[in-house]
């Protein structure tokens, strides 16, 4: 089964952090306001697990 990424959308703060370190994988929404996943079965993990480790309300996850 293939791991999907997540951000808990009550969580973000719109920081920006995990659309600089992986844009592939993330966006902000339209309002600009929260980051969104746009790639959920990211194939650069590790950016994505950067992602995660930089995020400062640790609102991403790999489910």
């Amino acid at each position: 089964m293939a791991k999907k990424v997540v951000i808990d959308q009550d969580e973000c703060i719109g920081c920006e952090t995990c659309v600089e370190l992986c844009p592939e994988v993330f966006a902000l929404d339209s309002e600009g306001e929260k980051a969104e996943v746009i790639k959920e079965d990211a194939v650069d993990l590790e950016c994505v697990l950067e992602s995660i480790d930089t995020c400062p309300v640790e609102c991403i996850s790999i489910e």
